[in-house]
């Protein structure tokens, strides 16, 4: 029965470490993010709203594409913000649906600066529709934006995101949030709820200490 055991940890073992990889390659293109879209010059309304921020959900790479039917998808990381800074991230992805005339394809980089606690407790719930709740307010900006606007100042949810592609812009509304579980087990080595990472600074990486770092750079801590 021993024999047995050590046979399926030994087979277990490859698949655990391929799934921390992949969750570190997202850690690691959500920081180049943070830091091409947050630490330059162009993106000031940004990094003025992350200084007061609870939290920031980074998506490095968002797909939409169409042809009648089209779509966008992605991978993204939550990390909340508490007196002993920036936490380690939680896994999340990103997906929504449209139907209509468009032909097309586009990448985005979008992030999600978290300023009010509603906003941050609406992200760690298991699934959050953008648009669908009437209590927590999403605006979405273009990179570069400067001087503070109405929408954002009164949001609890201001997306800023950097497009590329022959769609004109990124529309966000119906778009669902998942958190993925099952990345924060691959990721950490035990099962860790995004509460527990998010609002109580559990879970333990050193891949994440450069996201960690390049947000508190984008924050001016």
């Amino acid at each position: 029965m021993r024999r047995l055991i050590l046979v399926v940890l030994l087979a277990l073992s490859p698949l655990a470490a391929h799934a921390q990889t992949e969750q570190q390659a997202l850690v690691d293109r959500s920081t180049l993010t943070v830091q091409e879209m947050l630490t330059s010059e162009n993106n000031p309304e940004a990094k003025k709203l992350l200084r007061d921020a609870k939290g920031a959900m980074v998506c490095p790479q968002i797909f939409k594409a169409g042809f009648i039917l089209g779509g966008q998808g992605g991978s993204c990381v939550l990390v909340g913000r508490g007196q002993g800074g920036w936490t380690s991230p939680a896994f999340y992805g990103l997906a929504s649906g449209s139907v209509g005339f468009q032909i097309g394809i586009q990448d985005a980089q979008i992030i999600f600066i978290v300023l009010t606690e509603k906003g941050l407790r609406a992200l760690i719930n298991s699934q959050f529709k953008v648009g669908a709740d009437a209590s927590v307010a999403v605006a979405t900006v273009g990179a570069g934006v400067s001087g503070a606007t109405t929408a954002a100042l009164r949001a609890d949810i201001v997306a800023f995101s950097n497009t590329r592609g022959l769609f004109a812009g990124v529309s966000l509304d119906g778009t669902m949030i998942s958190a993925r579980p099952e990345a924060n087990s691959a990721y950490y080595g035990q099962s860790l709820s995004v509460q527990q990472i998010v609002l109580e600074g559990q879970g333990q990486n050193q891949g994440a200490e450069p996201l960690k770092d390049m947000l508190s750079r984008a924050a001016g801590n």
